[in-house]
C-alpha cells in the first residue's frame, strides 16, 4: 500500500473512532488507563530489549547526545510511563464539565460545555515514553490519536503501541482510538499534516527543523513550542544558597529538555557573591561557560559569548552567562533573546518577584524554582502531550484541559425569541 492511501486509512479510521471515544464514559476510560499501565509494567522486559535495539541504531547512526538521552527507557521512565498513566486515570475527566450557566433575562440558560477536540495527530522524535503519554491524554480527554514517532524510536514505539491496544481491548473500547504510524517514511508526517478532513488538531515534539517543517507546511492547526531558550535571573536580593542550588539544577539535572536553562543572568550587585560559586560546579561537571565581558571578571576561563548565544538552546553541557544591571535589564534580555518557554528570578523580594511574574511574556514563569519544574507531570496533570508557547487556546504544558475545546449551551424550556 502507498504512503497516500494508508494514511487516508488510518485518517478514516480516526474520524470514525473519535466518534466512539468522545462517548465513552471516564469509567470505561480509566479503565483503559490502568489497563495499559499494567500491560506495559507486564511487558518491561520486551521494552528494554526492543529500546536497546534503537539505542544500538541510534549509535551506529552517530544520533547527538541530546537525542539519545531522549530515546533511553530504563526501569525508572518505565515506571514512570506506567505512573503517569495512573495518574491520568485519577484526574476529573474534563468532558462534559458544564461552566459559567446563567440565566439570560428571555428565561434561557446560558453555558459552556467542554467537549473534544476530536482527532489529534502527535508528531515527536526519540522520547518513546511519549507514545504512551499522548496515548493516555487523548483517551481520557476524548479524541481519537495518530501517533507518529520517529524512525529512532520504531521498536519501542511498536511495544507501547501493542501495549495501549491490548488496554483498549481489555476496557472494551475501540483499539483504533489510538493508532501508532507503522512506518518510518517521512511522507507519512507530509500526509497527517495535510488531512484537513480527517485532523483536527497537530502536536509537534521534536527539533527545531521539525517544527520549523510543520509550521511552513500544515493545513491544520498546530499546537507547537519551537525551541526552549529558558532563563534563570539571580537578583540582588536573592538568597545565596538558593541561587546556587537551582542554577545548578537548572542547567546540569538534565541538558537535552527544553526547560532546561540555557542563560543565566546575574544582579551586578550579587555577581561577586554567587558566579564564582555556580562557575565552580559548572566547571566540576564539563558544563561549558559562554559570558559577556563582566561575566569574565568573575569567570576568567569562560569563553566570549557571541550575539548568537544569548539567541541559543544548546541541549547540551554549555550556558550562556550575562551580568546585568538590574531587573529592567535582566527582563529587557528575555524579552529579546528568550522564546516564550520557561524562565524564573531568585530572589528574597516579594514585589520584584511579582513584577517578574507580570512583566516577563512566557508560558511559565517561576519565583525561587528551576526551571526544570515545567512540565505536566510537575504541574500535576498527569502528563503532558507537549509545550505549548502560543498564545491562542493552550499555553504551557498541555494536558488534558488543553485537548479540548469549548462550546456554547442553551437551555429552555420551550423558549422562542420575540
Amino acid at each position: 500500500m502507498d504512503i497516500k492511501t494508508y494514511m487516508q486509512q488510518v485518517g478514516k479510521t480516526a474520524r470514525a473512532a473519535a466518534r466512539d471515544i468522545a462517548r465513552a464514559d471516564t469509567q470505561h476510560k480509566n479503565r483503559a488507563l490502568s489497563a495499559i499501565a499494567t500491560a506495559i509494567e507486564h511487558h518491561h522486559a520486551a521494552l528494554l530489549a526492543a529500546n536497546a535495539l534503537d539505542m544500538d541504531n541510534a549509535r551506529a547512526q552517530q544520533l547527538d547526545i541530546a537525542l539519545l538521552d531522549r530515546l533511553l527507557l530504563n526501569d525508572k521512565t518505565i515506571a514512570g510511563m506506567a505512573e503517569g498513566l495512573r495518574q491520568i486515570a485519577a484526574l476529573p475527566d474534563p468532558v462534559g464539565e458544564i461552566n459559567d450557566l446563567k440565566f439570560r433575562p428571555s428565561g434561557i440558560q446560558v453555558g459552556k460545555m467542554r467537549v473534544p477536540l476530536g482527532v489529534i495527530g502527535i508528531i515527536y522524535e526519540a522520547r518513546p515514553n511519549v507514545t504512551a503519554d499522548a496515548a493516555g491524554l487523548c483517551l481520557k480527554s476524548g479524541n481519537a490519536a495518530i501517533l507518529r514517532g520517529g524512525s529512532e524510536a520504531l521498536h519501542s514505539n511498536q511495544v507501547i503501541a501493542n501495549c495501549v491496544r491490548e488496554g483498549l481491548k481489555q476496557a472494551g473500547l475501540p483499539e483504533n482510538c489510538v493508532q501508532v504510524i507503522n512506518t518510518p517514511d517521512r511522507a507519512a508526517v507530509g500526509e497527517l499534516i495535510t488531512m484537513r478532513e480527517y485532523v483536527d488538531v497537530i502536536v509537534p515534539r521534536g527539533g527545531k527543523g521539525l517544527i520549523e517543517r510543520l509550521m511552513a507546511d500544515a493545513r491544520i492547526p498546530v499546537i507547537k513550542h519551537l525551541h526552549g531558550v529558558c532563563h534563570v535571573y539571580i537578583d540582588v536580593h536573592a538568597n545565596v544558597e538558593k541561587a546556587v542550588r537551582i542554577a545548578d539544577n537548572a542547567k546540569t539535572s538534565r541538558y537535552g529538555t527544553c526547560n532546561t536553562t540555557e542563560t543565566l543572568l546575574v544582579a551586578e550587585s550579587i555577581a561577586a557573591q554567587v558566579l564564582p560559586k555556580i562557575a565552580s560546579i559548572y566547571r566540576s561537571k564539563g558544563v561549558e561557560m559562554r559570558g559577556c565581558e563582566r561575566s569574565l571578571y568573575f569567570v576568567p576561563d569562560a569563553k566570549p559569548a557571541s550575539e548568537e548565544d544569548w539567541f541559543t538552546e544548546y541541549l547540551a553541557p554549555i550556558i550562556s552567562i550575562r551580568v546585568v544591571k538590574d531587573m529592567d535589564e535582566a527582563i529587557a534580555h528575555i524579552a529579546h533573546y528568550g522564546s516564550q518557554h520557561t524562565d524564573a528570578i531568585v530572589t528574597e523580594d516579594y514585589t520584584l518577584a511579582r513584577r517578574f511574574l507580570r512583566e516577563v511574556d512566557s508560558s511559565s514563569v517561576m519565583v525561587n524554582a528551576s526551571t526544570r519544574f515545567a512540565d505536566g507531570f510537575e504541574y500535576g496533570l498527569g502528563a503532558e502531550i507537549g509545550i505549548s508557547t502560543d498564545k491562542i487556546h493552550a499555553r504551557g504544558p498541555v494536558g488534558l484541559e488543553g485537548l479540548t475545546s469549548q462550546k456554547w449551551i442553551v437551555l429552555g424550556d420551550g423558549h422562542v425569541r420575540g
